[in-house]
């Protein structure tokens, strides 16, 4: 029969056992740990067994250290010596579970004994909420490194992939991060092509044997015998598979019965999409079989990884198409460029006349040199034509030709726009600013209008055709400048420079090479083929379909005298394209002859001049006539005591006259 233990007087020395014990389980980081510090205790006690709920677990020690087998349970029945004390553990926050006292002395616990124990449950409760907060921070610390470490592989392979344009190098550099961080031995980047029946895989394969050195290769896979890519990539989501169980789907397909045959264990396919188009997939294979390597994190980043990589594949495909689209165009424009210089005609310019076909050659002949050449002539008479000409047939036709109008820009901004200028030169040049000459550096400037140029800039253009150098507005530094200069204007600079509205110097620079463009009235031979040029041009642009000019009309076109010239002509053709329905233009000749003379009505009458001759000569008369003239003037056309001023004639319509009637110079 058990008895009961005498209560002493030992609560100082409990108190002091107490306190031990507490110092030594709260600095445990073991459950086994925590138990084992409590023994020895001050009264007797062979064994503790603390029973947990959550998570359920049953731990039993005595002074030994942790045992193996535990003790009795509540309901079993206790040797004839043993007694023992259940007590709850339980914190103010939580209930842990149950621990026992067990003691085998043939006494009972006395109330003072069970007071302690009672006492050292309480603090076995704190000690295992303290070892519960410290596992749930080492786990969430756990948590952030890891998920630290994800990121930071996120951020090494999308560096490494998106940069890199060529789609081998691309595979190369996913191999080679995939196997750095992961360890994995089998890395496939598998991409579709083609569409139909012609749909296939291109694979970049790289196989990372152990003991072996590593292997690359590239093939082409179909997409008819492949039922597992055509999964992988309908359903979006990695698949994983182990190669190690003969499970059918292994066995009955080709290429994961040649992975097995490598010696791969396990295997993961993962699609690469973006924008929700499947471009293909990443094969992920190891040589021993293990779930850490395909876990559910790592299967997380790895499919993070892929995102990146299907932008850098898009990437890499969109660079390449890029390339060969430049290539197709790099290719294109030498060829179109050799067929414009070797054909040697001038394409946009239509003509037919002996006055434009003499113009022309003083085009080929001036193109060669490197000379200002100034362009004269009416308005619409087409001066940025023959400028375009002139540098098409130059040794600076692969540069660009810059063009300006100075009558366009207004004269405070001109200087900054012909020369450029530095930042803060004025309020609101807020960056350095080139100017057209430098714009126009090896290539052609084009100064349409230069008659309009304020008095205040010529000097400063004077000295760039002089010095070949620029200072640019608000600037000191002499830039110096390689451009061919072509100005055109419509005004008499001999005159404004009578007048003195136009520097001299400056006009005898720019006068090196004049060409005088013959207004439309002086070439009506061109008119019929401009008028059924700027038909067909006007009515392919307005969707027309336009097929002929009644002769009539062509005939009554080229007795107009044209004050606008070519310009005028293609605003009436554009006009008469507009109001005509059927296939034959419908020029209201009517009107048309109306305001092609109203300019001229308007003008103040001019004296007539004498005519040498004022009856209708024929042809042979003609000839005679023009022979005796060239004669007389010693060959010579123009100029004051040329042939053309002998017979009351300009000089184009001279040689127009001369080319008509087959006058060479061996006639006179």
């Amino acid at each position: 029969m058990l008895r009961t233990s005498n209560d002493t007087d030992t609560t100082g020395a409990w108190q002091d056992a107490l306190l031990q014990i507490s110092q030594k389980i709260f600095f445990q980081r073991d459950l086994t740990a925590i138990l084992c510090a409590m023994l020895p205790l001050p009264i007797p006690c062979q064994f503790i067994d603390l029973s947990l709920t959550l998570p359920r677990q049953h731990l039993c020690c005595d002074r030994d250290g942790l045992r193996a087998t535990p003790g009795p349970a509540a309901g079993d029945v206790l040797p004839e010596d043993h007694s023992r004390c259940a007590l709850p553990v339980t914190s103010p926050r939580r209930r842990f579970g149950e621990v026992v006292f067990t003691r085998c002395d043939g006494y009972h616990y006395s109330r003072d004994e069970r007071d302690f124990l009672r006492r050292l449950a309480q603090m076995l409760a704190l000690a295992l909420e303290n070892f519960a907060v410290h596992e749930t921070l080492r786990d969430e610390n756990d948590g952030l490194r890891h998920e630290r470490d994800h990121h930071r592989i996120l951020v090494d392979v999308t560096n490494s992939v998106i940069s890199c344009l060529d789609m081998d190098a691309l595979a190369a550099e996913v191999s080679k991060e995939i196997h750095r961080f992961f360890g994995i031995d089998y890395i496939s980047l598998a991409l579709c092509e083609g569409s139909g029946e012609n749909a296939h895989l291109k694979v970049y394969l790289t196989h990372y044997t152990p003991g072996k050195p590593m292997r690359r290769e590239q093939k082409r896979v179909g997409m008819a015998d492949n039922i597992l890519a055509s999964r992988v990539l309908s359903e979006s989501h990695p698949v994983l598979i182990d190669l190690c169980m003969p499970s059918q789907a292994v066995l009955s397909d080709p290429h994961l019965m040649e992975m097995r045959n490598a010696g791969l264990r396990s295997l993961c396919l993962l699609p690469l999409v973006f924008g929700h188009k499947p471009l293909g997939m990443i094969k992920l294979a190891r040589h021993r079989a293990d779930t850490d390597t395909f876990s559910e994190a790592n299967l997380r980043l790895l499919s993070q990884i892929c995102a990146r990589i299907a932008i850098a594949v898009d990437n890499a495909r969109s660079y390449d198409e890029i390339s060969r689209l430049k290539d197709n165009l790099e290719h294109e424009n030498i060829w179109l460029n050799e067929q414009m210089h070797n054909s040697g005609s001038f394409g946009e310019i239509i003509w037919q006349s002996a006055a434009m076909g003499a113009l022309l050659e003083q085009v080929q002949m001036v193109a060669d040199s490197d000379s200002t050449v100034l362009i004269l002539g009416e308005t619409g008479t087409g001066k940025e034509l023959i400028a375009r000409a002139i540098h098409d047939h130059s040794a600076r036709s692969r540069n660009r030709m810059v063009k300006m109008n100075c009558a366009a820009v207004p004269s405070g901004l001109l200087e900054s726009d012909l020369f450029g200028h530095e930042k803060g030169a004025f309020t609101g040049a807020t960056t350095t600013r080139q100017g057209r000459f430098e714009l126009a550096e090896g290539g052609t400037l084009f100064l349409d209008e230069v008659g309009d140029m304020p008095l205040e800039l010529q000097p400063k253009l004077l000295r760039v055709l002089q010095e070949r150098e620029i200072e640019r507005l608000g600037g000191s530094k002499v830039i110096p400048v390689n451009a061919r200069l072509i100005a055109a204007t419509n005004r008499d600079l001999k005159d404004m420079v009578a007048n003195r509205e136009y520097r001299s110097d400056l006009y005898y620079r720019l006068n090196v090479f004049p060409i005088t463009i013959p207004p439309l009235r002086e070439r009506p031979e061109d008119i019929p083929l401009l008028a059924k040029f700027f038909t067909q041009k006007i009515s392919r642009r307005m969707n027309r379909s336009i097929d002929s000019i009644p002769g009539e009309t062509l005939r009554r076109l080229s007795q107009l005298p044209w004050p606008g010239n070519v310009r005028e002509l293609e605003n009436v053709i554009e006009r008469a394209v507009i109001l005509t329905r059927g296939a034959t233009l419908n020029l209201q000749l009517d009107e048309l002859q109306h305001t092609a003379m109203v300019p001229l009505a308007s003008q103040p009458m001019a004296e007539p001049k004498p005519k040498p001759r004022q009856a209708v000569e024929n042809d042979d008369v003609e000839r005679q006539r023009i022979i005796q003239a060239l004669r007389e003037a010693n060959g010579i056309v123009a100029g004051p005591r040329g042939a053309a001023i002998r017979l009351g004639v300009k000089r184009t319509t001279l040689l127009s006259r001369m080319q008509r009637l087959g006058i060479s110079p061996q006639d006179w």
